[in-house]
């Protein structure tokens, strides 16, 4: 797709449904402030979980390393999968799986499954991150593309700040688990708003599809008539 392709549908994107855009970049800033903020959130915490789950704090310590290491693996991978499963239901389905897990987290029983938990949280936080900037390009009309980046930038940038002195406060005042339990909340409303607002985009896919109906033909001679085709339908 051409950047003039780009251009023209971005504002469309967003006021196709009469919703503001600031409301998406709100949501999905909403949804990535958690995300970074599993990040830092349970350093701080690893005393109190190797406590209460009689580990030491070395074993304690892989529940911040299997996070990051899923989130950086599915990270690679989010491309892909956006345009497999389409932009919004990947979006709402690793919004999903990360609120899911986080609530795994603040019940399980031992270490072994807060493992398991954490990386299941890790690879649902993963996804959100790249997504949600692209959802952002789509729903703002180029000029106004800066700002809508920088509230996503502050978001990103002070939830790991905000994450150690979150959990210690959690983890002094209330238990070690509301570390976790604290995204159910958010991310319930999070997802909730997201499938209301949020208007999913022509796909690659359905961009060939229509290029192919377009020119009524599947011959390799028409070759130039299909990107002709394929840079109007998209």
């Amino acid at each position: 797709m051409s950047t003039a392709v780009i251009e023209t549908d971005a504002p469309a994107a967003a006021g196709g449904t009469g919703v503001n855009p600031w409301l998406i970049a709100i949501l999905v800033a909403l949804a990535s402030f958690m995300e970074v903020l599993d990040t830092t959130i349970a350093n701080v915490a690893l005393p109190y979980i190797a406590g209460g789950m009689g580990v030491s704090e070395d074993e304690a310590s892989w529940v911040v390393t299997t996070y990051l290491v899923a989130n950086a693996i599915i990270l690679t991978a989010s491309s892909y999968l956006a345009k497999t499963f389409g932009r919004k239901p990947f979006f709402l389905i690793s919004l999903g799986l990360f609120t899911l897990s986080s609530l795994l987290c603040g019940n399980a029983p031992n270490l072994n499954a807060l493992l398991l938990f954490r990386i299941l949280q890790g690879v649902g936080g993963g996804g959100m991150v790249p997504v949600a900037q692209s959802i952002l390009a789509d729903s703002f009309p180029p000029a106004k593309r800066g700002q809508a980046f920088a509230l996503f930038g502050v978001a990103v940038v002070v939830a790991p700040v905000v994450g150690p002195t979150l959990g210690g406060w959690l983890s002094d005042n209330i238990s070690w688990q509301w570390c976790f339990l604290v995204n159910v909340p958010v991310g319930v409303f999070a997802m909730a708003m997201i499938a209301l607002v949020l208007r999913e985009p022509k796909t690659w896919r359905s961009c060939w599809t229509a290029a192919w109906r377009m020119t009524g033909s599947a011959r390799p001679s028409s070759s130039r008539s299909r990107s002709f085709a394929l840079s109007h339908s998209c």
